[in-house]
């Protein structure tokens, strides 16, 4: 089987975000999450991008790998 990249771009572009180098800065910047927050629970996103974002994990898609980075991200 073979593994998909997808870069943090991508993944803000499957989230319906903006997925340009300043637009992912300021996300990041603005959207900090607490400790024990995890990122699929987090209150900025739609029902769509957590539900996405829980399946990739749960599933352990091709997409875990980005998520996770943009989870560290955004606990930093």
């Amino acid at each position: 089987m073979e593994s998909s990249f997808h870069s943090l771009e991508n993944l803000f572009l499957q989230l319906g975000l903006d997925n340009s180098n300043a637009s992912i800065d300021a996300f990041v910047q603005k959207n900090k999450l607490a400790h024990d927050e995890k990122l699929q629970d987090a209150s900025f996103w739609t029902s769509a991008q957590s539900a996405f974002i829980q399946e990739c994990l749960s599933e352990d898609s091709d997409w875990a790998e980005v998520v996770d980075q943009l989870n560290l991200m955004l606990h930093d």
